[in-house]
């Protein structure tokens, strides 16, 4: 009684089937597809760019990025 037979399954497809349509169904599968194949991709290249830079390149590239952006100014007192 607690898993199903080969014809409730059956039944359960058909009725999603009816509801969805073969049209809207596989559509939804390829997005699905799309989206996995996108974060299998986002995840090599993240690990890829991880491991092409040593740390020391990593943090003086973020110091070389951060000394373009500083503004140099000179602060006057008032009296």
């Amino acid at each position: 009684m607690g898993s199903f037979s080969i014809w409730h399954w059956l039944i359960v497809l058909l009725i999603v089937v009816m509801v969805f349509g073969t049209k809207k169904l596989k559509n939804m599968g390829g997005d699905l597809g799309g989206a996995v194949k996108g974060f299998k991709d986002g995840m090599k290249d993240g690990a890829a760019s991880a491991d092409d830079k040593p740390a020391a390149q990593v943090t003086s590239a973020a110091a070389a990025d951060a000394a373009k952006n500083t503004i140099d100014v000179e602060a006057k007192n008032k009296l």
